[in-house]
Parts: structure tokens; C-alpha cells; sequence
């Protein structure tokens, strides 16, 4: 296999070997009906299987497949971020190792980013074989809340089956437990035509599910953590200085309050109790206190935030980018 190929498929897996035989098999189908060159990139997770073994044996029998293996498990960011790196494709899908996401969809994919001019495209399963109570009710939730932050609204932002430009896995980073939010990292990065497409959604037929309802939790926290990063990153001080600034107001605004109260009640005579034994001192002087603070932190996020490596890394469009 020589040149750069038509498609690159990362697959992320972990404890995944009676699966992958049948996964390589089919996806080696697909590629041969419609004649894509291809290669398969596979990401042993740090799987404590017979994974990484089986790997090798495909990747000895077809010379497309790849394989890369974690001494440990890193989770799945990791492992799609590591399968970008090493990827060369024009187009890159992802998709998971258990057989639930259909290699049938690639051709659609890849004609939606080669023919169609997208940058992204998530999967949506539509009809689901899993859909309990327990994930379907929390899944909705959690794409509504999504969209809604993000602006990116899609019905499965967590679907493992995605196509992307080859671009746009060369411009983005994906870590901690970012995989989720890929379509808002890509976004963000300036890759906005972003889309979706209803795949099929296969019956899990080896092994389990390694996730469980914590992913939601999780998912919620990381969710606001790439907000705050994508938009406050390059600028904190536009947060933690504007909202030190109106808690330093706010306390400033109570004891003046109670310096002219004080004042007027001397002034007529009034016998009031001591400033100090008043609630109201201790909550502007913990509001004093706490927006000096944010607004020192600004300060110094700020002056990290300006000497960092990748402070003006930015991306420019060459001029025959989207002319046919």
C-alpha cells in the first residue's frame, strides 16, 4: 500500500478480541465493493485480553491493518487522539471495536465529507438495541445540554461512528475524556460544517459495555470545562477579572452603606450596635476579599495565558480551500 489513502479508520478498543476478527473482515468487504484504499489504524487501549495478539495476527495477514498498542488503559481520548497522529487519510472515520457500529456506513460518510463538502459528520442511532431507561432518558439530556451550550445540536454527540475531513483530526486535540465533545472541539477550531447522518445501530454480540451512568456525571464536568476553555482559555481575565470586579463592588457598595448608616445615626443620636457585630460587615468584607482574589487570579492566568508556546497558533485557509 503506497500514497496517501482515500480513507483512514481508527478503531479504539479495549478487551475487544473475539469481535475484531469479524469487525476486520467486514470492514476489508466494504472497502474492496466500493475500491477505496484504505488503512486501519487499531488502538489497543491497554487491553488485559488476548486483544494486542489479535491484532498482530490481522495486521500480518492484511496489510492495511495497523496496529498501536497503550502499556495501560488511557482511555478512549487518548487512544483517538494517538490514531489521528498516525493517520493520513483524505477522510478519517472513527468507530468503535464491538461491532455495534456498522462499516456499511462508511461509503455514506465519506461521500457527505468528499461530495457534500462537510467537515464533520456524527452518526445518529436513530433506533437503538440498548435503549433502556437508564441511557436513553440521561443520553437526551445530555445532547440537549450540549447543544444548547455549544450551539453544535446533534441528536448522538457521543456516537463512536464519525467521518471527518482529514483536516480537521489534524487541527484538534482530544484528551482527558474530550472524545465526547469532538464536534464542539472541531467547531471551536473552525470547523463548522458540522452534520449528522442516521446509521444503523447493531445488537452487541461479544462481551459487555465498558461504560456505565458515571459517564454522565463526567460527561457534564467536561462539558463545562471545555466551555471555559474554548471560550476564556486565551482570556481569562475577561472572567475572573469581571467577576471579581463585581463581588470587590458589591462589598465596597455594602460597607460604604453601613459607614453612612453609622454615620447618620451618630449625627441624630441614634445608639446602633458595633459595625463588627453587624452580618452584613462579614459579607461585604468575604465579598472584598473573595473579588480581590478572582481578579488577582485573572491577573496571573492572564500573564500565564500570554506567555504560552501556542498563544497566536491560528489556522488560515488556503485560498483554493472549498473551490470545486
Amino acid at each position: 500500500m503506497s500514497g496517501i489513502p482515500a480513507i483512514s479508520i481508527i478503531v479504539p478498543l479495549y478487551n475487544e478480541e473475539e469481535s475484531l476478527p469479524e469487525l476486520i473482515s467486514w470492514i476489508t468487504k466494504v472497502m474492496q465493493e466500493h475500491g477505496f484504499s484504505y488503512e486501519i489504524i487499531m488502538i489497543d487501549d491497554g487491553s488485559n485480553d488476548g486483544s494486542w495478539k489479535t491484532i498482530q495476527e490481522l495486521s500480518s495477514k492484511n496489510a492495511h491493518v495497523k496496529g498501536l498498542s497503550f502499556r495501560r488503559n488511557y482511555g478512549k481520548s487518548a487512544a483517538l487522539n494517538t490514531g489521528f497522529e498516525h493517520c493520513s487519510g483524505q477522510v478519517v472515520i472513527t468507530m468503535d471495536a464491538d461491532l455495534q457500529d456498522s462499516p456499511e456506513e462508511i461509503p455514506g460518510l465519506y461521500k457527505m465529507i468528499m461530495e457534500e463538502g462537510y467537515d464533520l459528520v456524527s452518526g445518529w442511532k436513530k433506533k437503538r438495541y440498548d435503549n433502556t431507561i437508564t441511557k436513553n432518558i440521561p443520553s437526551k439530556l445530555y445532547n440537549w445540554t450540549t447543544g444548547k451550550l455549544s450551539g453544535v445540536k446533534l441528536h448522538d454527540m457521543n456516537c463512536g461512528l464519525k467521518a471527518y475531513r482529514g483536516e480537521v483530526v489534524k487541527s484538534i486535540e482530544v484528551y482527558g475524556e474530550m472524545h465526547r465533545f469532538i464536534p464542539v472541539i472541531a467547531k471551536w477550531a473552525g470547523f463548522k460544517k458540522i452534520s449528522e447522518k442516521v446509521v444503523k445501530h447493531q445488537p452487541r454480540k461479544y462481551g459487555k459495555s465498558k461504560f456505565g451512568m458515571e459517564r454522565f456525571i463526567n460527561g457534564f464536568l467536561d462539558l463545562l470545562s471545555i466551555t471555559f476553555v474554548s471560550k476564556f482559555g486565551k482570556k481569562p481575565m475577561h472572567l475572573f477579572g469581571l467577576l471579581g470586579i463585581i463581588m470587590f463592588f458589591i462589598g465596597f457598595l455594602f460597607t460604604l452603606w453601613m459607614g453612612i448608616h453609622k454615620l447618620w445615626a451618630q449625627y441624630h443620636g441614634v445608639r446602633l450596635r458595633l459595625i463588627t457585630e453587624d452580618p452584613l460587615f462579614y459579607i461585604a468584607l468575604a465579598m472584598v476579599i473573595l473579588g480581590t482574589q478572582l481578579f488577582l487570579a485573572g491577573f496571573m492566568a492572564e500573564m500565564i495565558s500570554r506567555n504560552a508556546a501556542d498563544r497566536n497558533l491560528y489556522r488560515i485557509k488556503d485560498k483554493t480551500e472549498g473551490l470545486k
